[in-house]
């Protein structure tokens, strides 16, 4: 159960739209469900957002697309937001069975869903690389601190080979 959620939840209690037994009881229903979600080659942390502030990221290297997705599906389902990294087209498709709107950032070979209310960071991170061989390293940095709420600039290609 997401922040919004619960804050939904609790104004329509307040509102007489719900009755406290029966939001009682979705929250005990969310709880139990938590703070893992055994898939079987997976334990997806439906946690880590309360605790960390952002939802499980899936590090793509190494996963058949099918768990990749599954995992994916998950976390969507709970209306957070999703970050794949090190994905490749074939994960992507696959993803996209289960997220229909997600997208691929085919140079920070990252996958997004921007979900529910992501709170802005503070300030601009600056992203910089020295040359083109950086830059998939780059982008996987500025495409994860955007879907996580930062403002973000790029400074690619900075030519550090002269020095």
């Amino acid at each position: 159960m997401t922040r919004d959620e619960i804050e939904r939840l609790l104004a329509d209690v307040r509102s007489g739209a719900v009755e406290s037994n029966v939001a009682a009881a979705r929250l005990l229903d969310a709880l139990r469900a938590a703070p893992f979600e055994d898939l079987g080659f997976a334990r997806v942390d439906t946690h880590r957002e309360l605790r960390q502030g952002f939802p499980e990221v899936i590090l793509g290297a190494g996963k058949p697309p099918d768990r990749i997705a599954a995992i994916a599906a998950r976390i969507v389902a709970r209306g957070q937001t999703l970050l794949v990294t090190r994905a490749d087209r074939e994960a992507y498709a696959a993803v996209r069975t289960v997220a229909p709107a997600a997208e691929y950032h085919a140079d920070a070979r990252a996958i997004t869903l921007k979900q529910g209310t992501i709170p802005p960071g503070r300030g601009t991170v600056l992203v910089a690389c020295a040359g083109t061989s950086d830059l998939p390293v780059a982008e996987e940095a500025a495409v994860t601190a955007d879907v996580m709420g930062n403002a973000v600039d790029r400074l690619y290609d900075v030519g550090v080979a002269g020095i």
